[in-house]
């Protein structure tokens, strides 16, 4: 359940410059290191129900069909191929907007609740990320689900904490120097896609 495979997965979905992060690395750059953090935990908070939507999805599906979860996994790992096409591809870095400083850390986090609140293609992508690691045990799939998503928001968290943080004490590096993110997010899209590949060749 809680294997390399997943953390390292998890850990570059967390990188992956989104909206989440671009609102943490700006924020980080326009405002105060406490106000990074603010964002960080906003972000984090709003994937929960997203992670409990995917939960229960599953769970019910499971209860219907295995050939059904099949097909799930099978689409989770299509889409861990688009992660890393997308990011390969991409010519776009962070771009960070310097207007507005941000100071309240209530409203921060609001902001950033409602960030990832709204966007439905979240819930899509846990529907399809954690079966990809659901083994077969003793225990109950719901409570795999369940430790998994804890891990990868504790993951979240920590990650856009650092991202903020960073932010904060880089500001030039960040607007001067795009070619530095582009990089990064190539190597990342490389590593997605031969992940994607070995879950395809796996016979679990």
């Amino acid at each position: 359940m809680i294997s390399f495979g997943f953390m390292l997965t998890s850990l570059i979905v967390v990188l992956i410059p989104g909206t989440g992060v671009i609102y943490t690395v700006s924020t980080g750059i326009t405002g105060s290191r406490r106000n990074s953090i603010a964002a960080a935990v906003g972000c984090t908070l709003g994937i929960i129900p997203h992670l409990t939507a995917g939960i229960l999805g599953i769970s019910a599906i499971l209860h219907a069909s295995a050939q059904i979860f099949q097909i799930i996994k099978i689409i989770g790992i299509i889409y861990l191929i688009y992660l890393g096409y997308g990011l390969l591809f991409n010519k776009n870095g962070i771009e960070i907007n310097e207007n507005n400083r941000l100071e309240n850390d209530l409203k921060i986090i609001g902001k950033g609740i409602l960030l990832n609140l709204l966007n439905p293609k979240l819930t899509l992508f846990f529907f399809s990320f954690l079966p990809q690691f659901i083994t077969a045990t003793d225990s109950g799939y719901i409570y795999q689900m369940t430790v998994l998503s804890i891990i990868f928001m504790a993951l979240t968290l920590f990650i856009f904490i650092i991202y903020g943080i960073l932010a904060n004490y880089f500001k030039q590096l960040f607007i001067k120097s795009p070619r530095i993110t582009r990089r990064i997010q190539q190597g990342f899209g490389a590593v997605l896609i031969g992940f994607a590949a070995k879950l395809a060749l796996s016979e679990d």
